[in-house]
Formats: structure tokens, C-alpha cells, sequence
């Protein structure tokens, strides 16, 4: 079926579960993509180009490489690894999507086709016609989109984690680690000229505010003693996804939905990988963690057997 916006092929329509292997293609493409920006920033740092933070990597236009292309191979690697992302990274005017430029420039949100049913300090989400939804990630200033966090090492604790203003990766990371979790599938629709990230999920049933959430967090995701981590969001919890840790949290009851089946899926998170360059210090953590990724269960402590008392 096609995008009833873009006109391009999608799996998602209204409150309508993808299947499984479409949930598999939606996974898969987010990895292509950050891998593609991947390529395309070390081709950028090639030619002397800074790519921190990314958006003018993401918002790049592949004609403004047309002249230097033919330069040497560096630029020709460029021009290639961009080719590349923007096929998995398509640019769509929010004209688009309804909405309506006013004589500022601005766009509101006020849109006679999305209907506004949520918003936070990241993004707003919207119900289309089809019941599908959309949600617009709006970036910052000085070229910042979403949160992450930054780590340093506490005082009372081993590992103090704030959140910090996200890059583009950062905010591709999390939508795949929606996913990764056993979260809402969700399908990357593109970015806009002024650097908005659409994304689309099925509808699903709001958990009511101020519900205890905390028997509804995906089993996938590990509570991590007190003792090793304080995190300023809610819920911090450890996941590992190919032998790779991250810091998982903001999964309360406003990023919580109940699908079509009944079950509770997170449609949005806050993450950032797990700082192993401060927890390699803490022996009791390594041994944790390291038994944590074999067996969600582990305890702080690792068991003893009482002959060896």
C-alpha cells in the first residue's frame, strides 16, 4: 500500500500491526541508514569537513557536490556516500504533510489533514486521516535535534547520567531502539528542508496518566542497581542489542500505547550508549554487567556455592 502524504510504499496504516518480516525491514532500514550516515560523515572528515553536529550532513543537497565530484577520489567518495544516504534519507517539504508556510516562514501546527493529539520538548505527534501517526522531530538551534545523554562519574554514585541535546544519529539510534525493544514498529517517512524527522506508527491506545508503568516496561529492559547509576529521566534501565549496551530510560506512561493485540508497546524512549570508558573502573560493575547480558535476572553480587564459603 503507499503513503497516503508521499505517495511511497509503507507497511503502516492506521492501528494495523506490520508483520513480522515487515517489522524486520523496518528495523533493517534504520541500521542501513545509520550506517550510511556512518560513511557519509567519515567521507566528509576526509575532505576536512566537520560533522559535529550532523545536520548539515542530513540536510545536504546532492547537486551542491555536483562540480567537486569529478575533483579526486576523496570527493568522489563523498558524492557517493551521499547519493547513498539521501536514497535511504529522502527530503519531503512539510507542505507535504499539510502543513501551511505563514508570511514568517513559520509553520504551525495547525493542520487541516493531522490532527495534533501530542507533543513534548522533542516532537508532536499527529493522527491522519487513515488513523495512522505521525510524528515530526523539530530541530533546535545550532543544528541539535532530539536528547541524548552525557556521562561523567558521580559523587555518591559510580556513573551520573543527564540528558544532553541529541545529534541526528542520535535521534536515528533511538527510533531503531524503539523498535529493538519490542517497542511500536516505526517507519522512517524523511527529513524536511528546515530539518524536521518524520517518522510513522500504527495507532495505539493511550496508557492513562499517571498509571504505575512500572510492571508495563519491556521485559528486555534491565533495572540497574542503584548503586552504579543515577539517571535525571524516568526509568533507567540497561538493554543490550548486539553485544552492545545502552542506557534506556523516559519509558513512562506518555511514551506507553496499547496496540491493536492489547499489548503495551513504547513509542518513544531516550538513549544513549552505555559509558564503558567510567564503568571499566568498578570491577563489581564489569562482573555485573557482564553476567546482566547473559541473564536479564543477575544479581548484584554474583552467587556463591557454599562449599566455597
Amino acid at each position: 500500500m503507499e503513503d497516503i502524504f508521499t505517495g511511497k510504499k509503507t507497511c503502516i496504516r492506521g492501528g494495523a500491526l506490520p508483520s513480522d518480516e515487515e517489522c524486520f525491514a523496518l528495523q533493517s532500514d534504520h541500521k542501513r541508514r545509520l550506517a550510511s550516515l556512518a560513511q557519509l560523515s567519515a567521507a566528509a572528515s576526509r575532505v576536512g569537513i566537520g560533522t559535529d553536529p550532523d545536520d548539515d550532513l542530513v540536510l545536504w543537497a546532492e547537486d551542491e557536490l555536483s562540480l567537486l565530484q569529478s575533483a579526486d577520489d576523496l570527493w568522489s567518495a563523498l558524492a557517493t556516500a551521499l547519493v547513498d544516504f539521501r536514497r535511504l534519507t529522502p527530503i519531503w517539504p512539510l507542505e507535504t504533510f499539510g502543513f501551511v508556510e505563514d508570511e514568517e516562514g513559520l509553520f504551525s501546527e495547525v493542520n487541516s489533514r493531522l490532527r495534533l493529539i501530542g507533543g513534548g520538548v522533542e516532537a508532536s505527534a499527529f493522527e491522519a486521516e487513515d488513523h495512522s501517526i505521525y510524528k515530526f522531530y523539530w530541530p533546535r538551534e545550532n543544528g541539535w535535534i532530539g536528547h541524548s545523554f552525557s556521562f561523567t562519574r558521580g559523587d555518591d554514585v559510580l556513573i551520573e547520567a543527564v540528558p544532553r541535546l541529541g545529534t541526528y544519529r542520535d535521534l536515528f539510534e533511538k527510533i531503531f531502539l524503539v523498535g529493538a525493544v519490542g517497542g511500536m514498529p516505526t517507519e522512517f517517512v524523511g527529513v524536511s528542508p528546515e530539518g524536521a524527522v518524520i517518522v510513522k506508527q500504527p495507532l495505539g491506545e493511550k496508557i492513562p496518566e499517571g498509571s504505575d508503568v512500572t510492571r508495563l516496561i519491556p521485559e528486555t529492559l534491565i533495572g540497574i542497581p542503584a548503586r552504579f547509576l543515577r539517571a535525571h529521566r524516568d526509568h533507567p534501565r540497561l538493554f543490550f542489542y548486539d553485544e552492545r549496551a545502552w542506557l534506556v530510560a523516559d519509558t513512562h506512561e506518555k511514551n506507553l500505547v496499547r496496540d491493536v493485540l492489547g499489548n503495551v508497546r513504547t513509542i518513544d524512549l531516550l538513549a544513549a550508549p552505555w559509558p564503558h570508558t567510567i564503568s571499566s573502573a568498578e570491577p563489581l560493575l564489569v562482573d555485573w554487567l557482564t553476567r546482566a547480558a547473559l541473564d536479564p535476572a543477575a544479581p548484584l553480587l554474583k552467587p556463591v556455592a557454599d562449599d566455597e564459603l
